[in-house]
């Protein structure tokens, strides 16, 4: 009970002699209590002394115990107070909340009712990470023997899902020690995802149907198109970049205004924004793209901006193929800075009426390119946990969740998804390739392009086998795996550190391949 003996109660009660029993009982469970009679008094002890919880009689003599709750705050803005009262009016109660109040108790109590809320306020977050670490090193041994079996892509996302959460509730207790075994194991199931991936992809493509994973292709189809058959007016949005880790932490704050199913896709490769954004509008594969609309793409183009510039167009050949009602009114928006955003909050009320609404959000993407050219964002978000965090910081004040709240009131439904993710990378692999090779560091395409370590990127001689344009006779795409990103001979050791530690996409990962979509009905 050690970690007990360390916890201090302060009782406040008029009638605190009548309460010896009670104190008694909490002693013996190891806390300390102290005591006082009126609020005065109490507030004239927290000035000398601390204490780590409050039991708060609300019916006292001269001043009462709800007037006495802003004195305390001001004196220990921190420790956490209990009310105690006989009286059960929905009045002191709403008081009490407004006070911030952290629990309430009605009198006549019982021991074991004042122990339940001292240890769920005291010791409740102590708990919980010591049952999250507990469930953990079980699940842990169970997950490594899981991995020598043969997976199919449900058995992926379930997993990497699963692998998420707990990132999330380790990353809540602190224990570095089993969060450390836990990018461990990340990093072993990363590697046999892309060695699956790159076993699978070819038979993935080709399949139009069957055992194989819904792709970008399929997303308008599968998760947009019922919910547009349903409702007179619909979103759908793109949120450009974002991983599935990164949704787990915003999604809490969308919980409070809808009901939301989970669902997951995987990216087509490139997992980058020309290649698998347009797959999602179109639902076509790039290179199907170029044969239909060749005056859409520049074949062999670098530039992603210049590909994306006919989403919208692309999507209403889509919904046309899908024989939705031409009447149905289709808008679409881009959102890249803070000023597009707030133009587009003003434009809410007619972006919500009848009809479909489709915006990309590009700051996830935006902030990822960035991290790698600031030192600024590299001190802010040096890892994956404070990556997380500044995203959900981000959202907390972003154009993206004030529409979403303003779709949640005029009970307009939501379908969100990602277009691909970003991994964390950290190991340089050399490749070999002529001047007029691409630029990217998680993909390339060239005339003969290789990598010195064959194990550690997937080459695709054969761009019709993956639905990908056509380039020339000789040139290949080469895609990396796992955490890899590609850096040239020449100036080998500058681009090396440079990109170190970046967030990249384009290649062969389970962050940047498994999506999260999320269809959300307004509560």
């Amino acid at each position: 009970m050690s970690n007990k003996l360390s916890k201090k109660i302060l009782w406040v009660d008029d009638e605190i002699e009548l309460l010896k029993s009670q104190i008694l009982f909490l002693e013996q469970k190891g806390y300390q209590v102290e005591t006082a009679t009126n609020g005065d008094d109490a507030v004239e002890m927290l000035k000398s002394s601390t204490v780590d919880l409050i039991l708060l009689d609300e019916q006292m003599p001269g001043k009462r115990g709800i007037e006495t709750v802003g004195e305390l705050r001001d004196v220990a803005p921190n420790v956490p107070v209990v009310m105690v009262t006989k009286s059960e009016e929905e009045d002191l109660m709403n008081q009490a909340i407004g006070q911030r109040v952290d629990d309430y108790i009605v009198k006549p109590v019982n021991p074991n009712q004042v122990l339940s809320v001292c240890k769920r306020l005291l010791e409740g977050s102590e708990i919980r990470h010591q049952r999250t670490a507990q469930e953990f090193v079980s699940r842990f041994h169970e997950l490594e023997e899981e991995r020598s079996e043969l997976f199919a892509w449900k058995d992926w996302a379930e997993t990497y899902t699963e692998l998420i959460m707990w990132e999330g509730r380790l990353d809540e207790t602190g224990e570095e020690d089993l969060a450390s075994l836990l990018r461990g194991l990340k990093r072993q199931w990363r590697r046999d995802f892309s060695r699956h991936v790159m076993k699978e992809y070819f038979n993935w493509i080709s399949a139009l149907k069957g055992e194989r994973p819904l792709l970008s292709v399929d997303v308008i189809r599968e998760f947009l198109l019922p919910v547009i058959r349903k409702f007179d007016s619909v979103l759908f949005i793109i949120v450009d970049c974002m991983r599935m880790d990164q949704w787990f932490q915003l999604s809490p704050l969308i919980e409070e205004f809808y009901d939301i199913e989970r669902k997951t896709y995987f990216s087509i490769l490139p997992t980058a924004t020309p290649y698998a954004r347009n797959a999602i509008f179109s639902g076509l594969f790039p290179a199907e793209i170029i044969e239909r609309f060749p005056h859409y793409w520049q074949v062999g183009s670098d530039d992603e901006g210049s590909l994306n510039l006919y989403e919208k167009e692309l999507l209403e050949a889509n919904l046309e193929r899908l024989k939705v009602d031409k009447s149905f009114p289709l808008r679409y928006e881009k959102v890249f800075t803070k000023e597009e955003g707030q133009r587009l909050v003003k434009k809410i009320p007619s972006l919500l009426q009848r009809g479909l609404t489709a915006i990309v959000v590009n700051f996830i993407d935006i902030l990822t390119h960035g991290r790698s050219e600031s030192e600024i964002l590299l001190e802010i978000a040096p890892n994956e946990q404070a990556y997380r965090d500044l995203v959900l910081s981000w959202f907390r004040h972003s154009s993206l969740y004030g529409v979403l709240q303003e779709a949640a009131r005029q009970g307009v439904p939501v379908v969100l998804t990602s277009d691909h993710g970003s991994v964390h990378c950290t190991r340089p692999v050399i490749v070999y390739a002529k001047r007029d090779a691409s630029t990217n560091l998680r993909y390339k395409f060239g005339d003969n392009i290789n990598s010195e370590e064959q194990q550690a990127a997937f080459l695709v001689h054969d761009p019709a086998k993956v639905k990908l344009p056509y380039l020339g006779m000789n040139v290949n795409y080469l895609f990396a795996i796992e955490d890899t990103y590609f850096v040239y001979p020449t100036k080998l050791r500058e681009y090396q550190s440079r990109y170190y530690g970046s967030f990249l996409h384009g290649g062969i990962s389970p962050e940047e391949m498994i999506l999260p979509v999320a269809v959300m009905t307004p509560k």
